[in-house]
């Protein structure tokens, strides 16, 4: 059976091909910072929607492949870092 891919996967599968992917340096340093992210917001009560410009969304999910986590877990990490301190603007 074929599966028919989206746009979106379709891109990826090229970018795979290309070798345009590379591994992560620190992957376990990553993974533990964001699993303990991830840990830290799993307690959600709330739901926010938000409009993104569909680049930022489609370098969000990248980001977010990289690591290993959905891209929701990722967006919901930074701002809760952001909102707590641990993440400042540069």
């Amino acid at each position: 059976m074929k599966y028919k891919l989206s746009q979106e996967e379709k891109d990826l599968e090229s970018s795979i091909e290309r070798n345009e992917w590379k591994p992560v340096d620190n992957k376990a340093q990553y993974l533990k910072r964001f699993k303990s992210a991830a840990k830290n917001t799993l307690l959600k009560d709330k739901r926010m929607n938000i409009r993104i410009a569909g680049k930022d969304i489609q370098l969000l999910k990248t980001k977010a492949l990289e690591i290993g986590i959905p891209y929701q877990t990722l967006v919901s990490s930074i701002l809760h870092q952001y909102v707590t301190g641990k993440l400042t603007e540069r």
